[in-house]
């Protein structure tokens, strides 16, 4: 059964093949590649200092980089298998209002289409208002058929599309109830964090 977990060095291995899986320099939304700097993520050193700035970026008393935002960071696991990561927001800068949103995930392209993208974004939106959110904006490539999908499953509401400096973009957004959900439904909870 897949569980979401914080970033961790222990994956090392299983994040490394699951990278082999993905084109080379392919954005992986969520993952949190850009805070990686100058890291080897092939050193298990480099690897677990990056998986310590994920972990960190959520902490708000410590500062981010120009251009940043602090977020929260899980892994989508499954027996110990790196499948694919999501990350939270807690706030919009003027880029991410424009098309990059609270959240963003991405499921390795051999872990695709077991509904994992949709599970872990409902799972997500259960921790949005603690935070003190009560609608998250989200955003997909125009052409991303899935994605646009597991928003609207999740309660997405299309606002617009337009081209943004990252592209053209489908631009829900998702009003939470107070419990997170945006929509009734009897979507499962976050599960413990390893």
């Amino acid at each position: 059964m897949a569980e979401l977990i914080a970033p961790t060095g222990r994956l090392h291995a299983s994040w490394l093949t699951a990278r082999a899986e993905w084109e080379p320099g392919a954005h992986q939304d969520g993952a949190g590649l850009r805070l990686a700097g100058g890291d080897d993520l092939g050193s298990p050193e480099g690897f677990e200092s990056w998986a310590e700035r994920l972990r960190q970026q959520s902490d708000r008393s410590l500062p981010v980089g120009e251009g940043r935002v602090h977020a929260t960071h899980w892994w989508i696991v499954e027996g110990g298998t790196y499948l694919g990561a999501i990350d939270l927001r807690h706030y919009l800068n003027a880029l991410l209002l424009e098309g990059g949103g609270h959240i963003g995930y991405s499921v390795r392209p051999s872990a695709r289409r077991r509904g994992l993208a949709t599970w872990a974004l409902g799972a997500v939106l259960l921790q949005a208002p603690s935070l003190g959110l009560d609608r998250v904006l989200l955003t997909c490539d125009d052409g991303n058929v899935g994605s646009a999908r597991t928003i609207e499953s999740n309660g997405g509401v299309l606002e617009d599309v337009r081209g943004t400096g990252l592209g053209v973009k489908r631009r829900y957004w998702i009003t939470l109830d107070g419990a997170g959900r945006g929509r009734s439904s009897d979507q499962a909870g976050l599960p413990s964090r390893a």
